[in-house]
């Protein structure tokens, strides 16, 4: 009997691709699509150093699979409820992919949709469904690559098409409801963070390796998923926090581009047969050692402002603010059209269809007829009405 089930279909633009790597990025399309928009930015709460022993001897940042999938089940409310590896070949049986919808990793060197096809071997991530006689993956991963662009997208595939791919994993998840954000891992180094053994010991490997062609170009996929990192947890921190990004963030972002382009540019040479540019490892160790300074101030999170979290009446000073924000998340959720509960864990309003200039007017006047008193005048600017946490802090 053919199958006439209709695949389940992603919306890819309130992920934001540019910050995720290649596994992760999946998980995220994932959690925004269960979730709300804006959701996957919890992959940017915690913040550390760690390394895990490379296939090469090396070590690498890149976090094993089961890392991510922890990660995703804390961070993301997504439980893997099944998990197994797959042949090649595999992707031709119409029996085992049913109508749900599955999180693939394989080799990305088998991918059709990918510039790596046949051209370079790393385990990557897709979203796959079955439809009527084809296969139709999502994947929104967004990179530049010397072979072209990687964009996000939807594909339509024969079963033969892929046949190729393999061997893998396919997981498939249930969707919990994430933890409150003041739950999450705090937007700081903690004290004795990160631990300055495991970063010398990094650096001291890449440095030592006598293989300098195979370090150096190691080195331009550890700085570039290093600054990929930052720029996640700079989002999530300064989302979180109710700003933008401040001047010492965006110089330690530029510092880190700066370590990206320096060690590409070391491998270009390096590759051609040229003398190494001294001073990549340094750079790297100079920046990692600044950020502590940079990322090692505690933000404010939503669910804890600072008036409601200290003194005598610490307890009903966040009884109050939370009451105030499910008032306002009501309000919002109304005129958006929108579940509350993603607005409660920091979705912003523009990253919903339904929202516009005039909808954020309505909002606005809807809450201050909700509360009883007008918003400060001097305060209702668009940098300052983009998620409820931001309105609580007016309405105060």
């Amino acid at each position: 009997m053919a199958d006439t089930t209709e695949p389940e279909r992603f919306e890819l633009d309130s992920v934001h691709t540019g910050l995720l790597d290649c596994v992760e990025v999946n998980l995220a399309v994932l959690a925004d699509h269960a979730h709300g928009p804006g959701t996957h930015l919890r992959l940017g709460a915690p913040l550390r150093f760690a390394w895990w022993p490379g296939g090469d001897g090396l070590p690498t940042v890149d976090p094993p699979l089961d890392v991510q999938l922890d990660a995703a089940c804390r961070l993301l409310g997504l439980r893997p409820v099944r998990r197994e590896r797959f042949a090649r070949g595999d992707l031709l049986d119409p029996v085992r992919w049913d109508g749900a919808t599955h999180y693939i990793v394989a080799d990305a060197h088998d991918m059709p949709w990918l510039p790596y096809h046949g051209q370079a071997h790393m385990d990557h991530s897709f979203l796959l469904s079955a439809g009527p006689g084809s296969r139709h993956v999502t994947d929104a991963y967004r990179v530049e690559t010397r072979w072209g662009a990687a964009v996000p997208g939807s594909w339509v595939f024969s079963p033969p098409e892929l046949s190729g791919i393999g061997p893998g994993e396919v997981i498939t998840f249930e969707a919990l409801p994430p933890p409150p954000v003041a739950a999450l891992p705090p937007t700081a180094y903690a004290a004795g963070d990160p631990d300055t053994e495991a970063v010398e010991s990094y650096l001291a490997a890449y440095e030592a390796c006598e293989d300098r062609a195979l370090a150096v170009e190691r080195l331009t996929a550890e700085t570039w998923l290093l600054a990929r990192t930052r720029r996640l947890h700079v989002k999530y921190r300064a989302l979180h926090a109710g700003r933008r990004e401040d001047q010492a963030e965006r110089d330690l972002l530029g510092a880190w581009d700066k370590v990206v382009e320096q060690t590409y540019l070391a491998h270009r040479r390096v590759s051609r047969g040229r003398a190494e540019p001294p001073g990549v490892v340094d750079r790297l160790r100079a920046v990692l050692a600044n950020e502590v300074r940079i990322l090692g101030q505690t933000t404010p999170t939503p669910g804890a402002p600072g008036d409601a979290a200290t003194g005598p009446a610490q307890a009903s000073g966040r009884a109050r603010y939370e009451a105030l924000r499910r008032r306002v998340a009501a309000v919002a959720a109304a005129v958006l059209g929108v579940a509350e509960e993603p607005l409660l864990n920091g979705a912003e309003f523009a990253s919903y269809a339904s929202f516009s200039s005039f909808r954020l007017v309505e909002i606005v006047e809807r809450l201050e007829d909700e509360l009883g008193h007008e918003l400060g005048a001097d305060e209702l600017v668009p940098e300052n009405l983009r998620r409820v946490d931001d309105l609580c802090r007016i309405a105060r």
